[in-house]
């Protein structure tokens, strides 16, 4: 699962094989949608007639040095204006 930047998702993995996969930004119409991901669930257990229970691994997709180092270039790029 990816969320809170840009382009939420949802991937559906079994044994290494992807399943099934969206983007939210597909059920919202919002380009680039960076909210959780709650459409793209739902169309994923749906699609593949599987209950949140049956999901042994749920991944939030994150890297927090490189989300550090993303923002900080941001800054350095554009700083704020005061």
């Amino acid at each position: 699962m990816s969320a809170y930047y840009h382009d939420s998702a949802v991937v559906l993995i079994k044994d290494g094989i992807i399943i099934s996969a969206a983007q939210e930004e597909r059920f919202t119409r919002i380009k680039h949608d960076k909210s959780f991901p709650l459409q793209s669930i739902n169309f994923i257990l749906n699609d593949n007639s599987i209950s949140l229970n049956q999901i042994d691994v749920v991944v939030f997709y994150e890297k927090p040095y490189l989300k550090f180092k993303r923002l900080l270039k941001t800054h350095i790029d554009f700083p704020p204006m005061a």
